[in-house]
């Protein structure tokens, strides 16, 4: 057995993005009707109507809006923030499925036994966390290297064992995130060094915060990914660095966990 949910987003406590409504704004967006969507979904014409009000009403923009004239006489379209409404549902409903996921497999349903629950509430004190997807699994006789892809394009390593490997179920193309300390992060102006650390990240300072002894510098590498390390004010110093400096993380292989 499994453990499945609807997804519900609500306004004022009112229900407000149901599934069905959900199905709904999908079947306008590619088809331009809404009785084309009704029949689609399907659902009445009147209470796709209905539907689009109790949406439109409730929310603090228009979702759905008619157009007048034009090649095909008109129409319903979703309005740039219903658009971006279906994307954001999209992201959680597929962050939902992925726990539940997890859920079901920390528990047995038939003695209603939780195997370990903390696993899901699990805070992590590494700073940084960074989303990609699984480009490829290079796997030894013990260890196996894994090439993440975040949005901002740079590849990630991690040489996690192939146990690891095994109890994530990792393969290629799931999303991951690559989780190391910001300790782990060395810097350098010098972006044409060469070192045996597999991880060589590009990127520009975007700030920062210097305290008694360290200080913390935010990289921007790209897509509003920020990678955070943490070295001495002297290396500050040394390196001259400044806010809009360019600059290269060296991050070892070895000091990149994945989570999944």
């Amino acid at each position: 057995m499994e453990i499945h949910s609807n997804l519900t987003l609500e306004i004022l406590n009112q229900p407000f993005l149901l599934e069905k409504r959900i199905e709904l704004l999908f079947a306008i967006a590619k088809e331009g009707s809404i009785s084309k969507a009704a029949k689609a979904v399907p659902m009445s014409y009147k209470s796709a109507w209905e539907a689009v009000d109790a949406m439109n009403n409730l929310a603090p923009w228009p979702i759905v809006q008619k157009e007048t004239g034009g090649k095909g006489g008109g129409g319903t379209v979703l309005t740039a923030y219903g658009k971006n409404l279906l994307n954001t549902y999209t992201i959680l409903k597929k962050e939902q499925k992925k726990f539940l996921e997890a859920l079901s497999n920390i528990t047995d349903i038939d003695t209603g036994n939780l195997k370990t629950m903390k696993r899901l509430a699990m805070q992590i004190s590494a700073r940084n966390q960074i989303s990609g997807t699984v480009e490829e699994i290079s796997e030894g006789s013990v260890n196996a290297i894994v090439s993440v892809v975040p949005k901002s394009g740079h590849k990630l390593y991690a040489n996690i064992s192939k146990n690891s490997i095994s109890n994530l179920g990792l393969k290629k193309d799931d999303e991951v995130v690559a989780i190391f300390k910001s300790s782990n992060v060395l810097i350098s102006t010098d972006t044409s060094l060469t070192l045996s650390a597999r991880n060589k990240i590009n990127g520009v300072i975007k700030n920062l915060e210097k305290g008694a002894v360290n200080c913390e510098i935010s990289v921007d590498i790209g897509e509003d990914q920020i990678i955070t390390s943490v070295i001495t004010n002297s290396a500050v110093e040394e390196l001259k660095l400044k806010v809009g400096s360019d600059v290269i993380m060296i991050i070892k292989s070895s000091d990149v966990m994945i989570g999944k």
